[in-house]
């Protein structure tokens, strides 16, 4: 089974918009077996947007549609659909109910134009709408199907995730399960290469990397009658890939990010931290931050930009600043130890680097950093490469750091 994604709103093909809501669907339709071809964008143009339809239905088993389903005079998605399928347009109570709901509870009185989004192709499967005034739907159209969702992301994912994937399930041969795995400290050209023979045998279940920012996702995808079934056949396949990959393996799951993994240990281990940035200015910080919790260890974290605020904040020595310069494995020990010390912490980490674009020469080139990692008395430090441009150079620079904070935590605190 393939499925075609159409966007519909003029404001994308402006640009006005990213379209977020065809990766979104593409990733989990890939999840449940069924393949994506195409991906189309078309505006609010009913003729356009019709041969749009008639193209995708020749190509496609599924055609899925976001955007158009809104009380306006150019939301057309509907409308059109229905023309494709040669179906009239009627009325479903139970939306209008929904619709003036949620009006009412929003204090606002419901406009006539509204009472459109209640009204569906004759014969549709209606999906609700729990965070809007746009319900979804699916029509057949023969053997094919056109399933029409809201634009907006939040209304949109809950929908394909309540609604869609079980309507979805019905006509689907079996089931699927998938489990991912999350890699870092080596890409994703690596990551394949060191696991070739599998890839080239694989069959049944399937393994797909995809690449992101300074890590890899793996996903392992099987396909049997039964959940309980599928499941079984991946578990021989990630014992092989674990044998393989080792520790590059940080975490599993589709939700677990390399954040919450270190301050999972460190809460954990009962151990306080605080951070010292320079090139990387707060984002690592930040991405410890993000994880619930981490209040009790997470200390404070300092951006110290300046020599001089790495002497005054951090107690780094002059002289070592003078003789090595503010990009080195000397500084960033002193930045940790200091930040450890001052804050009264079991860890203190710092960064320093050259993000550019400028600042580089033949000895220190732009991408070259240095993490401090001062841990119960004992400092450490690394050096890291890194091309692209600075805002990418200071996002790798805090992935990569974490990476190495974990495997230093793993290898301390077994």
């Amino acid at each position: 089974m393939n499925a075609e994604i159409l966007a519909v709103g003029t404001e994308l093909l402006l640009g006005d918009i990213v379209n977020t809501n065809a990766q979104y669907i593409a990733k989990r339709l890939a999840e449940i077996g069924i393949n994506v071809y195409y991906q189309s964008v078309v505006g609010d143009n009913s003729n356009r947007l019709y041969q749009s339809f008639e193209l995708a239905l020749k190509r496609a088993d599924i055609v899925i549609t976001t955007g158009g389903l809104g009380p306006t005079n150019d939301d057309l998605t509907k409308e059109t659909a229905a023309a494709i399928a040669g179906k009239s347009m009627v009325l479903d109570q139970k939306s209008l109910d929904w619709i003036e709901s949620y009006f009412s509870k929003l204090g606002r009185v419901m406009t006539e134009n509204n009472r459109k989004q209640a009204y569906f192709p004759e014969g549709a499967v209606i999906f609700h709408n729990a965070y809007g005034t746009a319900p979804g739907c699916a029509i057949e159209v023969g053997e094919k199907k056109i399933i029409l969702l809201p634009g907006p992301p939040r209304e949109m994912k809950p929908m394909f995730e309540n609604s869609v994937i079980p309507y979805l399930s019905q006509f689907q041969d079996g089931v699927l399960v998938s489990k991912v795995l999350r890699i870092c400290g080596i890409g994703e050209s690596h990551v394949e290469d060191l696991l070739k023979d599998i890839l080239n045998a694989q069959t049944n279940p399937t393994i797909a990397p995809y690449a992101k920012t300074g890590e890899v996702t793996l996903r392992i995808t099987s396909k049997a009658k039964t959940k309980d079934e599928a499941s079984k056949m991946i578990i021989p396949v990630e014992e092989q890939i674990r044998n393989i990959l080792g520790d590059h393996i940080y975490g599993e799951g589709e939700n677990t990010t390399l954040e919450s993994v270190v301050a999972e240990m460190l809460i954990r281990h009962k151990k306080t931290v605080a951070t010292a940035e320079s090139c990387t200015g707060g984002l690592l910080a930040a991405r410890l931050i993000n994880y619930p919790g981490i209040s009790s260890v997470f200390m404070e974290g300092a951006v110290t930009y300046s020599n001089g605020s790495k002497i005054n904040r951090l107690g780094v020595k002059e002289e070592t600043l003078n003789k090595y310069g503010a990009v080195s494995k000397e500084t960033a020990e002193e930045m940790a130890k200091g930040i450890c010390q001052s804050a009264g912490t079991d860890i203190g980490i710092s960064t320093t680097g050259i993000a550019g674009p400028g600042g580089g020469s033949d000895e220190k080139p732009v991408g070259l950093v240095y993490s401090g990692l001062c841990i119960d008395g004992e400092v450490f430090s690394k050096k890291f490469n890194f091309r692209g441009d600075r805002q990418n150079i200071r996002e790798r620079t805090v992935i990569s750091v974490l990476d190495w904070v974990r495997r230093v935590m793993s290898e301390k605190y077994r």
